[in-house]
This record gives C-alpha cells, structure tokens and sequence, in this order.
C-alpha cells in the first residue's frame, strides 16, 4: 500500500520557523584542538605519509579506487587511539531523551534499508507525521534519498555525524579485491606472528581468525582490523599493555579470553547495533556504568553499529573519544585502509529502489514432509539479523542421526563456498558471495556434498542434513538469506518466502510460523505433528 501527502505548506513554515529559530543541536561540539601521541615507530615529529591523509574525488566517470594500501609504508606506522581534548557538554541521564515540540522539522533524505515504522521509533513520532511530496511505503524498504519532512523532538542525543558506512560493516561488494591474510602478513605485526588452537580446527594463525570470523559472520574484515588496532595495536605493531594482549578487542572477561573469543564477541555487538539499528529496536546507548544515551535519528546502521560496539567497552569519556571523526576509529581506519566514504561511493546503496526477493522454494524434496523446527533466529552468531530458518527431515529417532533425504536448491545458482557444515549458493551467478542475493546453507554433512563451482538448478542435491558445523542438538538444515553482504530479516521488510510459505516471528528467537493462505505452521525444535510441511509439484 501507499499514501501520498502534500508537503508544500509543512515545508515552508518549517523552513520560515528554521530561520527564526536555532536548531538545538544533539550536543556535539567539534574540539578546538586535538593532540595525538606518537606511536612507537615514530618520532613525535615524524609526519604521516601523505598518501594515508590524501582524500581523493571520485568522479561519476572515475574507476573505482583502488583497494590495496600502501603496505610497504604502512609496515612502519603506529597509530595511537588516546588523543586528548575537551568533550562536548552533553547531560547523558536515564531521561537523556528530550522533547521539544518547538523545534523546526527535519528535512530527512531516506537510507538504504529505512522503513516507515522504523523510521517512527528512531525519531519518536507517528507515522502519519513523516509527510513527503512523494508517495511513502507504507510497508517495505523505502526507496533510498526520498526527501521526508519529520518533526524533530529529539535532543540531547549522540553526535549525528556519520563515522562509518554500511558497506564497511557488512561484507559488502567493497571487499571483493581486498585480502586481509595477505594485509596482516605484509604489515608484520603482533597479528601476524599470533597462533591459537581451536578445538574445532586445531591451530590457526591470528590471519585466518580474522578472515574466517569475518566471512562467517558476514562482516567486513577491514573494521575488524582497524578495531584491534585501535583496541590493542595489534595489527601494526605490539600489545599496547598485558590486558590487550589477552584482551586484544576490549571485553575484559576471564571467559573471553584470546583472539577467536573476542573477535566472536565483537560480530556480535556490531550486529547487535547495525541490525538493531536497521529493524528500529536499538534507539538508545547504554553504558557500562548505567549511562543511557539516545542515539541521534539520521545515524546510518554502519554508524550506529561501531557506536554500539565501543559503548560495551567504553565509559562516555572515552566513548566520544573513539567516534570522534577527527582522531577516533574513523581517522586510524581511514589511515590503514584509505577513505571508506570513497569506497562506499562505488557500492551504496547496498539495497536498490523495490528490491524483492527472487522465487524460493523449500530446501527438500516433492512429496517428502519435513518439520519447521526453527523459526527466525540467528544468522550465524545468536545475536544481531534473526535471518535464518530450520527445518528437520523425519525421523523415527532424535538427536544427530544420519540421514538419507537430500537438503536441495532453492533457486538456481553457483556453489561458491563451503566449509564444515557449511554452502554458499550465489545466485546471480557472479562467483562473490558479497553480492547479490546469496543462500547460506548450515549442517550439512561432508558426506555427498555438492562441489564448489557446481552450478545448480532449483531443486538440485545440496547434500544430506546433519549436525555438523555450528552447535545443533539435532538433525536439521539451517538456511539464510543475504543481499550484498547484508543478512536478510526472516519477518523484514522483505519476509522469507519459500514455496509461498511466509516466515513470521513471534518476538523471540526460533519461535514464530510459517504461512500460506489459511495455512498456518507453527515452528518447534521438537517436531511435533503440527510442525509438519509438505512440498507439493504444484507449489509456487
């Protein structure tokens, strides 16, 4: 559905109420002065290469920049993430969100992945208060830089300045070209000498944590490098102090201990706020000394997602020290990896105007009845996009038991990764999982499993459910969706539908339905009778 407003006459007295009135800011003030302490390969009067602070134009015509550092300069920087200067004054309270009716309205151009109800809690409004010259989605994406008038009532927030993109958070199409285990073993720090031994895969180097963490969990690994750096000095150098070294990402917990456990506990905040921040259920920063802070309405999902991350690890001080943009994680990343709003100019946004899921069927095959056991949860870690669902063949026994039935196809495309448990199927075909629509299959057995490369047709055999890969009680596949990188909501604005069943969350994880029509499935770990779906030759 849609519905059109006239915005004429709200536009022109919010523009005559703008000039006659100040805009209260959300608090903050850019420092007078900033001081950053020399790292320890450089003197406190040695200049940073030039290339590291160089902003480059893209022009629409221009080819995109280049991904690759300048690695051999950057084997001798040393990056500090302590500057000091005076904070903003902010009164950061359990009431920190204040309205203000009197303030002129916004004028809000619409973000890859907004939607009207999520829009309205961000900016604490009603719906029928956002008003635009053009139609507004009443349900679905809205499509990216609609123009909307929205009253603005929030002050007292967080900074509104955007610090990172979302094509820098997700394993967006910007990381095609880049190859972290290669960056990391050319820089030569503490990272690259770093080896773990993880029960699942024995020993890893520090490179392949990183790499496989990120890729995992879909999650961009040039922020995971510049966050231990920022963090620790891992990657550039050594151990700021005997904490970071066994806490190299800032969770100072005897059970997070080491680099895997971290970087598993860092996905996880940054999904936590990016994903939270999409679906509209994050709207305020909590400290850990208690300190409630709302977050500034036009923030981007990538920004909100490293604001989140470093209020788990930080108090308020140091908080607004990290997302300063002048000399916070956005300065140290910029050095390392090169501009990210350049980069992002190339890929955003990463959702297209009325972008619609493409035809799924169920992952088995016709005729046979297997159980829905697991409604919208999470995609890999248990935190951050509920994107996937579960769905167990029939068996005489519980538990992990081998099976003979096929996990299969949902929709033609090319097999471009697999792992332990684990299928990518790309479905544009181009061979990058960072682009397009992309199936994530969990819990398939080693044994009979498809080949990277194989192109498959809708119904091909994917190989047999089981419980490996991942933590799993019982027999099942696990599946997911993403779209250029980013992990589609089960019950998002773009539901999960397979074989025309449609996916629907209860509020809590791996409880909800599945619908058709009249038809209702109810999703259990148990497998009950009623949990029961059958695929037909007829279904959508």
């Amino acid at each position: 559905m849609m519905r059109r407003k006239n915005a004429y006459a709200f536009l022109m007295i919010g523009l005559m109420i703008a000039l006659l009135t100040s805009v209260c800011s959300s608090g903050y003030v850019t420092p007078a002065s900033l001081t950053a302490t020399a790292g320890a390969n450089l003197t406190p009067n040695t200049p940073l290469p030039t290339a590291f602070f160089s902003e480059p134009t893209l022009a629409p015509t221009d080819p995109p920049p280049t991904d690759e550092p300048d690695l051999d300069a950057e084997a001798n920087i040393s990056f500090s993430p302590t500057p000091t200067f005076p904070l903003p004054t902010v009164t950061p309270t359990a009431t920190a969100e204040i309205f203000s009716p009197e303030q002129p309205p916004l004028l809000y151009y619409t973000q890859a992945g907004d939607t009207l109800q999520n829009l309205t809690m961000r900016f604490g409004v009603a719906e029928q208060e956002i008003v635009s010259d053009d139609s507004v989605l009443e349900a679905g994406f809205l499509n990216p830089d609609q123009m909307l008038m929205i009253p603005l009532r929030l002050v007292n927030t967080t900074p509104s300045e955007k610090i990172m993109p979302d094509s820098e958070v997700v394993d967006s199409p910007s990381t095609i070209n880049y190859d972290p285990v290669t960056y990391i073993n050319t820089i030569g720090g503490y990272l690259s000498t770093y080896r773990e031994y993880l029960g699942s895969s024995g020993w890893n180097t520090g490179a392949e944590m990183v790499e496989r963490v990120a890729l995992e969990n879909s999650i961009n690994p040039r922020l995971l490098l510049s966050l231990l750096e920022y963090q620790s000095g891992w990657v550039l150098g050594q151990p700021h102090s005997f904490s970071s070294t066994d806490y190299p990402l800032g969770k100072i917990d005897f059970d997070r201990q080491g680099l895997h456990s971290q970087l598993v506990w860092a996905v996880n905040q940054l999904s936590i706020g990016y994903y939270g921040w999409r679906d509209g259920s994050l709207t305020d920063l909590t400290f850990p000394d208690g300190t409630h802070l709302r977050l500034a309405p036009e923030l981007n999902a990538g920004t909100v997602a490293v604001m989140y991350y470093f209020s788990q690890v930080y108090n308020l001080e140091q908080w607004f020290q990290a997302v300063d943009p002048a000399t916070g994680l956005l300065a140290l990343h910029t050095t390392m990896f090169s501009d990210p709003w350049v980069r992002a100019q190339t890929v955003e946004p990463l959702f297209p105007p009325e972008l619609e899921q493409p035809p799924l069927i169920l992952p088995f095959l016709i005729g046979q009845r297997w159980s829905y056991t697991g409604g919208p949860h999470g995609a890999w870690e248990h935190d951050g996009a509920q994107a996937a669902l579960d769905f167990a063949p029939g068996s005489i026994e519980s538990g992990c038991v081998p099976s003979d039935l096929w996990v299969t196809a949902v929709a033609p495309g090319i097999v471009v990764r697999k792992d332990k448990g684990v299928v990518v199927l790309d479905l544009d075909g181009d061979g990058y999982e960072q682009t397009g629509w992309v199936i994530l299959y969990l819990h398939v057995t080693d044994t009979e499993r498809v080949e990277i490369g194989s192109w498959l047709d809708k119904s091909d055999f994917i190989g047999h459910p089981s419980c490996e890969g991942g933590i799993s009680t019982g027999t099942h596949v696990h599946i997911a969706r993403k779209y250029n990188g980013e992990w589609m909501a089960a019950d998002g604005p773009i539901p999960f539908v397979l074989s025309g069943w449609e996916a629907h969350s209860s509020g809590e994880p791996y409880e909800g339905t599945l619908t058709r029509g009249e038809e209702t499935v109810p999703a259990s770990i148990y497998g009950t009778a009623e949990t029961k779906i059958l695929r037909y030759e007829d279904d959508p």
